[in-house]
């Protein structure tokens, strides 16, 4: 399904039903909503609507933007859909458009938990080198030892080979729009004071984009938080790689506050 909102932007996203409580799932860089099957299996009870964002899955980036526009577009789905409040959940990007979707409007967000991410700016070493990567990836066609470099920053010692087989289909425009986004992003930290609704932070021990100061900084800036969970051994996409120890930690959690 997809929905174009006013401005013309256009947004896929699957309401997968239920009666329940409404929980918003926003996936990672590179992924779609699809990364979000290991939890869609484990929630009974929830409503479960995920979204393709920006340049992601079935939804196109005709010009540049950033995660706040990514989270009006969340927004707008919710809008389209009837939905006045719901609970947020977001892997690494996802994290950065969850936290910015609670900034926008946080009489709309019953809760947020966030796996893998970060409420600062990218490190400018790092930046740099994901700049580097972009252009390996675009001038060289997808260079096969590009794909397991960002395959093992992503999945670390988990099977990637479902997701790194489309990464060459990525249009060179797309995935400039998309990593510009994710390099030249904006820290949220000093406002995650503004948070108020009950937040769950988690990481993996293994994030080999984030470590877990960048996890407990954010847990310990967010008011209602609780104590920041890491997964042993989680790689950075926590949600997809690592799901037996994530989803009974998400579920007791969106039980008692979505």
């Amino acid at each position: 399904m997809s929905v174009t909102l006013p401005g013309g932007q256009e947004v896929a996203y699957t309401d997968h039903g239920g009666s329940g409580p409404v929980v918003v799932l926003l996936h990672s860089f590179l992924m779609d909503g699809r990364m979000f099957e290991p939890q869609l299996a484990a929630f009974d009870g929830f409503r479960c609507v995920t979204v393709d964002e920006r340049g992601h899955g079935g939804t196109p980036a005709s010009g540049p933007f950033d995660y706040w526009d990514v989270a009006r577009d969340v927004l707008g789905v919710l809008d389209h859909l009837g939905v006045e409040r719901a609970a947020v959940v977001g892997t690494s990007q996802g994290g950065f458009v969850a936290l910015r979707m609670a900034l926008l409007a946080p009489e709309r967000v019953t809760a947020l938990a966030v796996l893998g991410t970060s409420a600062a700016a990218e490190d400018p070493a790092v930046a740099a080198g994901y700049r580097a990567v972009l252009d390996a990836w675009v001038g060289g066609g997808a260079p096969p030892e590009v794909l397991d470099g960002v395959a093992r920053i992503c999945f670390g010692e988990f099977d990637a080979s479902e997701w790194r087989k489309r990464w060459p289909d990525v249009p060179a425009d797309r995935l400039t729009r998309t990593m510009n986004a994710l390099v030249d992003r904006d820290a949220v930290l000093d406002r995650a004071g503004e948070i108020g609704c009950p937040a769950l932070v988690l990481h993996g021990s293994a994030d080999l984009a984030y470590p877990v100061e960048r996890a407990a900084e954010l847990a310990a800036a967010l008011p209602a938080a609780e104590p920041l969970v890491v997964v042993e051994g989680g790689a950075h996409f926590l949600s997809y790689t690592h799901p037996d120890e994530v989803n009974p930690a998400l579920t007791r959690f969106l039980t008692t506050h979505a």
